[in-house]
């Protein structure tokens, strides 16, 4: 739907496996405004199939979401899966100023494990100030290093000049998610982000990515289990699952808030082992838990993590840094976890 009638907003584009989530943003006088929101699920869902390959498809996704929710500008940032997308801190020791490109190049080829020449690297230091860098002393430093496939670059670029986009920049999702949900707090925070074919896990402190885990797990295979095990539809599957959820007000014995308890426990145990991991390795604690995805929304998913890992467990809220019409905001509140990513890339060009 769209709030304001104004062509200078900053589209966020979020291409994930099971749809297409958009969000407009401007700068307004109160800061980061929302223009119009708009986005496109499949109707079914299945592990493993990759609809996004498909450039007409996901062009024409692209174009009736624009039209239908009354989109009005045309420059949009885009997000790069982060289960496509490699990333690393990589320390480098006695590096000199005018060696540092070359150090990383070389420690890149030994960490990402595609050949160079099929991935577009980026990079950054982390915890240094400028004349720090720029001192030409010889130092030790720590490297954020990404890199991401050529292929999937080259086709968002053919997919957003025939939707007539004019693409700004392509991010890796997680940077849009610690934006839109974590922003300036400085704090050890565990971001789980769970999609619909996988799990992310990022362990975050001061607004850097120190930690990440995937896991090629996520609500999609969840609906489906349900479904084989009770003997039922996808769809009605779906529903059961939103339904009851962790629920245990239906007792504990009730046969789908057990099964998905089953279901559910790969990715609790990947966030226990990425929470003991980090502490273990910098002897810091996360102590906030933030849920993004659809399934952050999966009823007493929340309440059941924050019992079994005594951590206060939040569902992400994207809309903190907006500035959104009050008579929205039940439906944004509802609908926020999954457009988290969306709203992070739009923010990038407005803050």
């Amino acid at each position: 739907m769209s709030i304001l009638a104004n062509n200078e907003g900053y589209i966020g584009i979020d291409i994930g496996s099971a749809g297409v989530k958009m969000v407009e943003i401007k700068k307004g006088p109160n800061g980061p405004r929302l223009v119009t929101y708009g986005f496109s699920e499949l109707a079914r869902f299945k592990s493993g199939e990759a609809w996004q390959k498909d450039e007409a498809r996901l062009t024409h996704t692209i174009e009736k979401i624009w039209q239908e929710a009354g989109f009005q500008s045309r420059n949009g940032i885009a997000s790069l899966p982060a289960f496509s997308v490699f990333s690393s801190i990589i320390n480098l020791s006695n590096v000199p100023a005018d060696s540092l490109a070359s150090a990383v190049y070389w420690e890149a080829k030994k960490v990402i494990p595609l050949p160079l020449e099929e991935m577009t690297i980026d990079w950054n230091e982390l915890g240094v100030g400028a004349a720090a860098a720029n001192s030409g002393a010889t130092r030790n430093v720590k490297i954020f290093l990404t890199g991401a496939p050529n292929e999937i670059i080259e086709r968002y670029k053919r997919v957003f000049l025939a939707a007539k986009i004019n693409l700004l920049n392509l991010e890796t999702e997680t940077f849009s998610l610690i934006r839109s949900l974590i922003g300036v707090d400085q704090s050890v925070i565990a971001l789980v982000a769970m999609g619909a074919s996988s799990t992310n896990i990022t362990i975050v402190e001061n607004g850097i990515p120190m930690l990440n885990r995937s896991l090629d797990f996520g609500a999609a295979a969840v609906t489906e289990a349900l479904a084989r095990a009770l003997k039922i539809s996808w769809t009605e599957a779906e529903q059961f699952k939103y339904d009851y959820g962790l629920d245990s007000f239906a007792g504990t014995d009730h046969a789908v808030p057990v099964l998905i308890k089953n279901l559910v426990s790969p990715v609790v145990n990947e966030i226990k082992f990425a929470l003991n991991l980090f502490q273990n390795k910098n002897q810091k604690k996360a102590d906030k838990i933030i849920l993004t995805g659809g399934s952050a929304l999966l009823p007493n998913f929340q309440y059941y993590l924050a019992d079994l890992l005594d951590r206060q467990v939040i569902i992400g809220n994207p809309w903190n840094r907006v500035d959104c019409p009050a008579e929205l905001m039940p439906v944004l509140e509802e609908i926020g976890p999954r457009l988290a990513a969306a709203v992070g890339l739009a923010l990038r060009e407005v803050l």
